[in-house]
């Protein structure tokens, strides 16, 4: 019997350890899409424990005894479990991004030829009464024909997003400026290939001729205009964006993944008045193009001058908000933190300072993980600034205030504060005292 029951003991154990295995390997690391612990899942739960660890500590439980007595001590860390557990969201986070962007190049192909479809509907629908003609057989065949080029181009990018890889910029977000030069383009392929399709069924010289004076610069100079400069844009701004922060002029942080959002929003998730409207402007321009190419499918499309204008206009503000963004980080001020009711006094080795200026949490940066990164250097002595848990966030640090501790590494005398963003932009230097 004794032996029975160690048997039914050991295979209970092994049950236990099979199932902790399979966890193990499966939770916040696997793309299944059948994994009840897939990258999404894992990603959940990490987030989910974050969030109850923060409003934990910002409550004062779950501190142990040994720091419990020093104010400092426990500050400390409280900001080194938090970072802990950030740095594991931030893993599931890129592993839930890595995943997604895999399985989104069979979303990118059933929009693709769903769009064929639509276009095949709507002109049987129209085909009611009026008769089916060689323009519509040669619309037909331009959207198969360009349907397979982003089927091939899809699956050659398959890791990256499929169709939408050529959009996603540096830092994996999707990028306004190329995403609308890459619908200008597509469209001007796609009426030329209509174009050559009638062209390759016209039996009359006549008929012919016509055609191959459609695509005459006088008739399609708006849509040539539009598009060289929609192109030219999206060249500019990766020019001026790499430029600018290659000289610490604007903080770009990597997005875990990339969302439609992007299109209209900054960095940090904010609508944008120059995206918008350069997004809006170049839509309605294109669906108008889009009527004209069917009204007319003989030529390119004879986009009027007022419109194309209206699209140059819009550019130009895009390109101007581009410019205009970003900037460095700056200090203004140092001086001693203290509480209410303590006395103003020298700054000493030990002692909190409080760091006021601007723009120290780059955009898309206000996560713990990003936070946690954040360093001001005192004298020669780097210093990591405390993640502060309140319920709902942190105070600190925050975009104009951080408080730290001076090192007691640091020499006394006149030393230089300069703070490192989570981007790795370094502020300008503010000298303070510091005394025995």
């Amino acid at each position: 019997m004794g032996f029975g029951i160690l048997e039914a003991r050991g295979k209970a154990a092994a049950v236990v350890a099979v199932q902790e295995a399979r966890q193990g390997s499966h939770e916040g690391g696997c793309a299944c899409g059948d994994c009840p612990h897939g990258a999404r899942e894992g990603h959940r739960r990490a987030v989910a424990a974050f969030l109850a660890k923060r409003d934990e500590l910002a409550a004062g439980q779950g501190l142990p005894a040994a720091v419990a007595h020093s104010a400092g001590a426990s500050r400390q860390w409280v900001s080194d479990e938090l970072t802990q557990s950030a740095d594991l969201v931030a893993e599931r986070s890129r592993a839930e991004g890595e995943a997604w962007l895999a399985r989104l190049w069979r979303r990118t192909l059933v929009v693709v030829w769903a769009a064929v479809a639509v276009l095949l509907l709507v002109q049987a629908l129209t085909a009611i009464g009026a008769g089916w003609s060689a323009a519509r057989t040669a619309g037909l065949l331009a959207a198969l024909v360009a349907a397979a080029l982003l089927s091939g181009a899809g699956y050659a990018h398959r890791a990256r997003g499929g169709v939408l890889a050529p959009v996603i910029g540096e830092d994996n977000r999707l990028s306004t400026s190329r995403a609308v030069a890459a619908c200008w383009v597509l469209f001007v392929v796609y009426a030329v290939l209509v174009l050559a399709g009638e062209l390759a069924a016209a039996s009359a010289r006549r008929e012919r001729d016509e055609l191959i004076a459609g695509l005459d610069l006088a008739r399609g100079a708006g849509v040539v205009t539009v598009v060289a400069v929609v192109c030219g844009v999206a060249v500019l701004v990766r020019r001026v964006v790499a430029l600018r922060v290659l000289g610490q002029r604007l903080q770009k942080v990597r997005a875990d993944r990339p969302r439609a959002a992007d299109l209209l929003t900054d960095d940090a998730g904010r609508g944008s008045f120059a995206d918008t409207q350069y997004v809006l402007v170049s839509a309605v321009a294109l669906v108008f193009a889009a009527v004209r190419l069917a009204r007319r499918p003989e030529q390119l499309p004879d986009l009027p001058w007022g419109l194309a204008l209206l699209v140059l206009v819009s550019a130009a503000t895009y390109l101007a908000g581009k410019y205009a963004e970003g900037g460095r980080p700056v200090i203004l001020s140092v001086v001693r933190a203290r509480e209410a009711g303590d006395l103003d006094a020298p700054i000493r080795t030990g002692d909190d300072v409080e760091i006021r200026g601007a723009g120290f949490v780059p955009p898309g940066a206000g996560t713990a993980d990003r936070l946690a990164r954040m360093v001001v250097r005192i004298g020669t002595v780097h210093a990591h600034v405390p993640l502060v848990p309140v319920p709902g966030g942190f105070t600190n640090p925050t975009d104009t205030v951080l408080t730290v501790p001076v090192p007691v590494d640091v020499e006394p005398g006149r030393v230089e504060v300069r703070v490192i963003t989570a981007a790795g932009v370094e502020t300008n230097a503010c000298v303070i005292d510091v005394v025995d």
